[in-house]
């Protein structure tokens, strides 16, 4: 029996764009939602979205007024629109909330920008890089004594707007079943990776960040929360913080408690990393693997995207999945025990690959839809047969 999916019946209309809102899409494609993604026709397509899994392609020009009537008649019948552009773009094209909503007072219209619809900024271009650096954030991340480093673009695109995008569109949803309006959301991805940093503006009269960047207990400065390399050039991670924990690591590493400095003595802690890599050197992974597996010392083999799918505890669990085409993925997160997310495993959809069958849907004639094709505002793309 199929399962219900806990956003089964939700129509999803994502304006195609980069990184973050195609995550945004997957997310509620992979929990139920019917997610259609609006593309540019194919000569001016940009770069692929690799996070299309469960969606469907409708190819529309919005250059054309064929092309942004079409669109304004599918939010007619849509819950959710999800627009990636910078601010004024959609006003530009009479897409804008204002004549959206009062035509689908139902609509929930999500823009997801990395600025925000307001401010200084608003207007201007920018990345994770940049986002991450207005919020605070990145002047956190790096070792000692080297620049502030973003950790690739997880955190302002994926984390920051496509995950708190979601949870907006989501809590949005949530709120219309009781009061049957929709309503705008403004999704900043410097906001929503400054609120993901909560922890560290509530935690700093802890004195857990007294000291420069990269000296302090979780950013590298400690030697029990750091990385270390093995003999066979693969790597271990050591997160060994409470005094308990930290025990087993130092029996683990076949060291004596009693002959080091405190766990917390700072003013050792460049020594004692020494002495750890030192150690850690001279034994390969899958040793150390076997030291401290089933121990509570917090020590793990940093995985590799090869071999993080066939390790026991995640083949367990069934963490990793693979589609059709035999790729790998992560398997949609969290687990709802009545509900829960069944991934599509079908390839990818190729750019206008559904334009027709979703105009019918959304209900468009079937003289509307040629007529749309004979003035260029739409293309179908009927991917060829596997004779």
């Amino acid at each position: 029996m199929a399962v219900v999916m806990a956003l089964s019946g939700v129509r999803v209309l994502e304006l195609a764009g980069l990184a973050p809102a195609p995550l945004c899409g997957m997310i509620l494609a992979d929990f139920g939602a019917q997610v259609v993604r609006v593309d540019r026709l194919s000569q001016s397509a940009a770069a692929p979205d690799v996070q299309a899994r469960g969606k469907r392609s409708l190819a529309l020009d919005l250059k054309r007024p064929q092309g942004t009537a079409a669109l304004k008649r599918l939010c007619g019948g849509a819950d959710v629109l999800i627009e990636p552009f910078r601010h004024g773009v959609m006003e530009k094209l009479g897409l804008g909330p204002e004549v959206l909503l009062q035509e689908n007072p139902r609509l929930i219209y999500a823009r997801l920008t990395g600025f925000g619809q307001t401010g200084k900024y608003a207007k201007s271009a920018g990345h994770d890089i940049n986002y991450l650096a207005l919020s605070g954030v990145l002047s956190k991340l790096g070792r000692k004594n080297e620049n502030p480093y973003a950790p690739v673009n997880l955190l302002a695109d994926f984390a920051g707007g496509g995950v708190m995008c979601a949870m907006g569109i989501v809590i949005a949803l949530f709120e219309r079943a009781r009061s049957g309006k929709g309503q705008v959301i403004d999704a900043s991805m410097v906001e929503g990776v400054a609120y993901l940093s909560s922890f560290l503006w509530k935690s700093q009269n802890l004195g857990l960040w007294s000291q420069p960047r990269g000296e302090n207990l979780l950013d590298s400065g400690a030697p029990f929360y750091e990385t270390y390399r093995t003999s066979d050039g693969k790597f271990m991670a050591v997160g060994a913080l409470e005094p308990q924990f930290y025990n087993q690591l130092i029996k683990g590493l076949g060291l004596n408690l009693d002959e080091l400095p405190a766990q917390m003595s700072f003013s050792n802690w460049p020594e004692m990393k020494k002495k750890f890599a030192s150690i850690f050197a001279q034994k390969t992974k899958a040793e150390w693997c076997s030291i401290f597996d089933s121990t509570d010392a917090c020590v793990t083999p940093v995985l590799s995207f090869d071999d993080v799918a066939s390790h026991q505890h995640n083949k367990e669990r069934s963490s990793f999945i693979k589609n059709d085409q035999g790729e790998i993925s992560p398997r949609p997160a969290p687990v709802l025990s009545r509900t829960p997310a069944v991934p599509s495993c079908k390839r990818d959809p190729f750019i206008g690959e559904h334009t027709e069958e979703i105009l019918l849907e959304y209900g468009f004639t079937k003289q509307e839809i040629a007529k749309l094709y004979s003035d260029k505002a739409i293309e179908f793309k009927k991917p060829k047969a596997n004779l």
